[in-house]
Formats: structure tokens, C-alpha cells, sequence
């Protein structure tokens, strides 16, 4: 059996060579559409980056919070704004949070931060659904593998009981010897502590893993084991395939209303 190339199955610029223009495409979408729905600007935290973008639907509705990806390493939230458009248009609330970056931080770090922003949310007294593409489907995980109490007495296990991640990544270890690993500054150890797949998720939870259909084999592994070990644990599981979409095209149901994607996100939002 041939070695797996793991630099080849995981850098996703060089598989899309045309990733430049899609990214530069999200921050022209998404500078559009808050010209069309102005955010509300929220804080979880002292930094510049602990910031969440709120767009909202219903005002007693629920909120779907999405968590952007770029490897822990790049982006921010104001370049994903447009994703809120197709569940703004079914009434539901969408929360876009922005973390700092690797290598100023930790992984570690990202998904406490990330922890702190679904806090904040919480306190609007909504149901929340956790969303995130990437880095972000695998910091979604994370949510809803977290042990709420834990953390805060006063919070519910259940404070997260649903996620929908879209070409996540669900254990890093396979990171630790590729160039992502530049900024990351993972060892065995330290991916494995922050790989959701190897933590407890709550029993009646709901996770969705989808994936691009021309994106690498690793990122169908990737999904179609947290499915396969979380459902046998009593999650209640979901594979799926966006057609014909890249790494970087996976998200544009996101914009689109009527889409399949909105639908699912819609159905679990609404409980």
C-alpha cells in the first residue's frame, strides 16, 4: 500500500490553483453584503480579534454561529459575511466570530477563544448550532465535544447540541509533518489534545460532516470517520457531499437560500 503524501492530500492552494481569486472573491461578497445587512459588532474578549459579527434574522429566533477556516493561520471574519445571507432570508440569525492567529497563539488557544465567543452568544438566551468550514469545521467540533459545566457550573451540556462542519478537520496529526505546520508548531501530542475526534461527544448531539466532492481523499477520511466513531458513540451522525465543489467553493451554499445547505443548517436551527 502505497504512503499517503500528506502534504499533497492537505495543501489546499496548490490543489486549487485558482484559490487566490476565490478568496479575493469571499472579501468582495462579503464587503457587499454588509453593505446590504449591517452587522451588529459584539466583543468576547480584550483583543482586536475577539470580535463576533452579528447578523441577525428573527429576534427571538435561533443563531447559527460560523466559524471561518485558513488553517488557524489566516483570515477573519469580514471576509465571510455573505455566508449569512441564505439563513438571514429563513429569519435566522447568524454570528460570525474572529480569533487570533497561529503562530502569535496556539491551536489550544483558538478553541478556548472559540469557547469564550459561544459564552458570549449564549447569554442572547437563543438556541445556538455551530458552523465552520476548515479549520472552523474542526473548531466546531470542538464545541460540541466540550464539556459545558466544566467550564461554567452555570452553563447546560446541551448549551451546543448541534454542529455542521464543512471540510473539517477532525485530527491533526496527519498536519504535523506538512507545511501547514509552519505556524501551527503541533507535535504528536499536542494535535492529538487538539483533535476533536479523540474527545467524548454528549450522547444525543447532532454533527454533520460534509465535504467538497473534488477535494482529497484525506478530507473524505477526515469526515467519514468522526461520522463513523461519533455516530457508534451516539451522536447522531451525517456524511454529505457538496457536488462538484472545491475546498474553497464548498462554502457557497452558505449565500444561496434555496440551497440544500440552508436547509439543513434552517432544520437544525429550528430544533
Amino acid at each position: 500500500m502505497a504512503e499517503i503524501d500528506y502534504e499533497v492530500e492537505y495543501n489546499n492552494r496548490a490543489r486549487v490553483p485558482e484559490s487566490p481569486a476565490l478568496i479575493a472573491g469571499w472579501a468582495r461578497d462579503a464587503a457587499a453584503y454588509r453593505t446590504q445587512c449591517p452587522q451588529r459588532a459584539m466583543s468576547y474578549g480584550p483583543g482586536a480579534r475577539n470580535r463576533i459579527d452579528f447578523f441577525a434574522g428573527d429576534t427571538q429566533g435561533p443563531i447559527v454561529v460560523f466559524i471561518h477556516g485558513g488553517y488557524w493561520q489566516a483570515l477573519d471574519g469580514s471576509s465571510f459575511s455573505h455566508c449569512a445571507r441564505g439563513l438571514n432570508s429563513h429569519g435566522i440569525s447568524v454570528a460570525i466570530p474572529t480569533y487570533d492567529l497561529c503562530p502569535d497563539v496556539t491551536v489550544g488557544d483558538i478553541i478556548e477563544q472559540m469557547r469564550a465567543a459561544t459564552q458570549a452568544l449564549a447569554k442572547l438566551g437563543q438556541r445556538l448550532v455551530i458552523a465552520g468550514h476548515s479549520a472552523g469545521g474542526h473548531l466546531a467540533a470542538c464545541m460540541l465535544a466540550t464539556h459545558w459545566p466544566s467550564i461554567d457550573a452555570a452553563l447546560p451540556q446541551d448549551l451546543v447540541m448541534a454542529a455542521y462542519a464543512i471540510s473539517g478537520l477532525f485530527d491533526l496529526v496527519p498536519l504535523v509533518g506538512t507545511s501547514v505546520n509552519g505556524a501551527l508548531r503541533l507535535d504528536d501530542a499536542s494535535a492529538k489534545a487538539a483533535s476533536p475526534l479523540f474527545r467524548s461527544p454528549p450522547k444525543g448531539a447532532s454533527l454533520d460532516a460534509v465535504v467538497g466532492g473534488r477535494e482529497s481523499a484525506e478530507y473524505f477520511r477526515q469526515s467519514r470517520t468522526i461520522v463513523e466513531q461519533w455516530g457508534c458513540a451516539g451522536v447522531a451522525t451525517q456524511f454529505g457531499v457538496v457536488a462538484d465543489a472545491n475546498h474553497f467553493t464548498a462554502i457557497a451554499p452558505l449565500a444561496e437560500p434555496a440551497s440544500p445547505m440552508v436547509a439543513r443548517l434552517s432544520q437544525l436551527a429550528r430544533g
